[in-house]
């Protein structure tokens, strides 16, 4: 899965690297927790032959998706996450698979590796070489019962692959640049047309960083939740103790 992520990067890398003119303004945020806004990337409106408008688009999503057939989103779990695998025939996700299929800028996410029965230990996972990514996202805008709207997401969510399995069994999906514009294509590439898209990222391409406890509140927003930490110790476990055998089953005891 995908809980938290980061977005430190710069407007003019980030525009750059969506392959945009610009976007807005906007500060390094190191702990993006669902429910916050979050950059999203969607296919522009269809351009006249010659016209030099861009793309695709940027804005600004609330992190957990809200279907448009929703009546009160306070009956509905929060939906940050996607599984990718049933997105395309779950009622919740199908038609923002179908029709609003978007981008989600990273500089990278965390996880928890479940520690015992008690204690997990977060991790800051980032791209190896450096740089932006992009997760596979999913795009609704939802109605209010007043009539205004909220513009909300999700983020597609694959197996891990056996590198990454080690510390959580699902992963953030990434879509690599050269894909981007058959991923965001929405008029003409159907979700079977992009399903090779949604895979696991390949070993080697995270790397994994044992931080502290502090990245659990979204409250701590400073560049310190990423420095290293040294892991928590693994506790040991307690195995049940075998019954006492009886050397001589046929003696007799006063007990």
């Amino acid at each position: 899965m995908c809980g938290r992520f980061a977005l430190t990067a710069g407007p003019d890398q980030t525009a750059a690297f969506l392959g945009l003119d610009e976007v807005e303004e906007f500060p390094a945020r190191y702990n993006i927790a669902p429910t916050q806004p979050v950059l999203m990337a969607i296919a522009a409106p269809p351009r006249a032959p010659g016209s030099n408008l861009p793309e695709r688009r940027t804005l600004l999503v609330r992190w957990g998706l809200i279907p448009g057939w929703a009546k009160n989103p306070g009956d509905l779990p929060l939906l940050f996450n996607a599984r990718s695998e049933t997105a395309a025939e779950k009622a919740s996700f199908k038609a923002a698979m179908r029709h609003r299929r978007a981008l989600i800028p990273a500089s990278g996410f965390y996880e928890w590796k479940r520690i015992g029965n008690k204690q997990s230990q977060p991790y800051w996972v980032r791209p190896k070489a450096g740089g932006i990514v992009a997760f596979a996202a999913l795009m609704e805008t939802w109605s209010e019962p007043g009539g205004s709207e909220i513009d909300t997401g999700a983020i597609l969510t694959t197996n891990a692959n056996p590198e990454f399995s080690a510390i959580h069994d699902r992963m953030p999906i990434v879509i690599q640049q050269q894909d981007f514009a058959r991923w965001l294509d929405c008029r003409f590439q159907e979700p079977r047309d992009v399903a090779d898209l949604l895979r696991p990222a390949e070993p080697g391409f995270f790397e994994a960083i044992p931080v502290s406890d502090k990245v659990n509140k979204p409250a701590n927003t400073g560049p310190e939740i990423q420095e290293r930490a040294e892991p928590v110790a693994t506790a040991p476990v307690e195995r049940p103790k075998k019954a006492a055998v009886d050397p001589d089953p046929g003696q007799l005891t006063l007990f």
